[in-house]
C-alpha cells in the first residue's frame, strides 16, 4: 500500500485535512496487514471506472486502491534542536514513499500563523530545512559507526562513507538529498536509511473559502512559492481542507450544489490523489468478477508480471500470460465474450508494459 506522510506548520490546516481524509477512510478490514492508530488514514482512491466495472460484473465488492496517510504534530522553526515537538515524530514517515507538505495559501486576520507573516515560500523552507537537519543528524551517527570498518580495510564501508560524504555536503549547502548528486549505486548504498529528503516532495496548497486567496491577490506571494517548488523539482495541488472537511458530513448527491455555494469546483481530495499517483509515477490496473472488482497500483512503466506480482508474489516468477482489455472497451462491448469476438482481449506476454485502466486476468504456473 501506497504511503504518504503529512508535514506542516502549525495551524496550516494540516490536522483539518487529516481530518478530512481519514473521514473518508475505507474499511481497514480491506487491507489486513496495515495497523491503524490514530495518526494514520487509509483512504480509497476515487476512480468512477471501479463502479462502472462493478456494475459490468455484478461485484460483490468493490475494493479501491488505497493510500495510508502518516500525520505528525506541526513541525516549528528549531525542531530539529529541541524546539516543538513535531521532530519527534519524524522516525514515523522514514517509512513512507513520500512526503505531502501542507503550506497556507490565504490571509485571514482571524487565523493565526506561527511565523506571524504569511509567505509561504518562507514556510516550505523552514519545513525543509527541518527536514534537511534532521537527515544530516542521521547521516552523520552512520558516518561516525563506519570509521572502525573503513580503517579495517572495508572496501563497502569506504564506498558508502564516500556516498554519505556526498549527503553530508548537500545537508551543509541546504539542499535535499534528493539533489546531492549520488550515482543509482550510490542511493542504493544508503537507501536503508531511507532519508526525508530522498522522498519525492508534494505540496498541497491550502486555500479558504471566502478568504484573501494568495493566487487571486497575486501580489507575488504565490509566484515566489510557485518558483520554489519549481526549482524543487517539485509538484503541488490546490485545496481547501476546511471545505473537504464539511463536505464528509454531506450526503453524495448534495455535493455539488455544496461545493458551488462555496465557490470550490473541485474535489480536493481527488485533486491530492491524482497529484500523489503524478509525483510517484504511478497508474491503476483492475481486476473484476462477481466476487469482487478491485483496482491495483503499480508504478508506470511495469510490465505484466510485476503488475501481478501486486497481487500476488508469485505471479512475478510463475507469470506465463495475461489477458488485458481497457476499461473502455470492456464496457463498451457489453460482455467478455463480446469483447474476445471483436477481438478487443488480447493475449500478452512477460514483456508486455501495463497501461493506466487495463483490465487484466493472469494466467500463471
Amino acid at each position: 500500500m501506497l504511503k504518504i506522510g503529512i508535514v506542516g506548520l502549525p495551524n496550516v490546516g494540516k490536522s483539518t485535512l487529516f481530518n478530512a481524509l481519514t473521514k473518508a477512510s475505507v474499511p481497514a478490514e480491506n487491507y489486513p496487514f496495515c495497523t491503524i492508530d490514530p495518526s494514520v488514514g487509509v483512504v480509497g482512491v476515487p476512480d468512477t471506472r471501479l463502479g462502472a466495472l462493478a456494475a459490468f460484473s455484478a461485484s460483490g465488492k468493490i475494493i479501491p486502491a488505497a493510500i495510508e496517510f502518516v500525520d505528525i504534530a506541526g513541525l516549528v522553526k528549531g525542531a530539529a534542536s529541541g524546539e516543538g515537538l513535531g521532530n519527534q515524530f519524524l522516525a514515523n514517515i522514514r517509512e513512507t514513499d513520500a512526503i505531502l507538505q501542507v503550506v497556507r495559501f490565504f490571509d485571514d486576520p482571524k487565523v493565526l500563523h506561527v511565523e506571524q507573516t504569511i509567505e509561504p515560500y518562507k514556510d516550505i523552507e523552514i519545513i525543509n530545512v527541518e527536514l534537511v537537519l534532521a537527515d544530516a543528524e542521521q547521516v552523520r551517527k552512520r558516518r561516525d559507526k563506519l570509521v572502525r570498518d573503513i580503517k579495517t580495510g572495508d572496501k563497502e564501508a569506504a564506498l558508502e562513507d564516500a556516498a554519505l560524504a556526498k549527503l553530508e555536503e548537500a545537508f551543509a549547502a541546504g539542499k535535499l538529498a534528493l539533489h546531492a548528486g549520488l550515482s543509482p549505486e550510490e542511493q542504493k548504498r544508503v537507501s536503508y536509511l531511507n532519508l526525508l529528503t530522498m522522498k519525492p516532495i508534494f505540496y498541497a496548497l491550502n486555500k479558504k473559502s471566502g478568504g484573501q486567496n494568495l493566487d487571486e491577490i497575486n501580489d507575488g506571494r504565490a509566484a515566489r512559492a510557485y518558483d520554489l517548488i519549481k526549482t524543487l523539482g517539485g509538484r503541488y495541488v490546490f485545496l481547501d481542507a476546511a471545505t473537504e472537511r464539511e463536505l464528509n458530513d454531506v450526503a453524495d448527491a448534495d455535493r455539488v450544489g455544496f461545493r458551488a455555494e462555496l465557490g470550490v469546483s473541485e474535489d480536493g481530495l481527488a485533486g491530492l490523489i491524482r497529484g500523489a499517483y503524478d509525483t510517484l509515477g504511478l497508474i491503476s490496473f483492475f481486476t473484476t468478477g462477481t466476487d469482487e472488482t478491485r483496482a491495483w497500483t503499480i508504478k508506470s512503466g511495469s510490465t505484466a508480471p510485476v503488475a501481478g506480482a501486486a497481487i500476488h508474489n508469485d505471479f512475478l516468477e510463475k507469470f506465463i500470460r495475461a489477458e488485458v482489455i481497457a476499461t473502455d472497451d470492456l464496457l463498451a462491448a457489453g460482455s467478455w465474450a463480446a469483447a474476445r469476438e471483436t477481438a478487443k482481449v488480447r493475449t500478452e506476454g512477460k514483456e508486455y508494459i501495463v497501461e493506466d485502466g487495463d483490465v487484466m486476468v493472469f494466467l500463471h504456473g
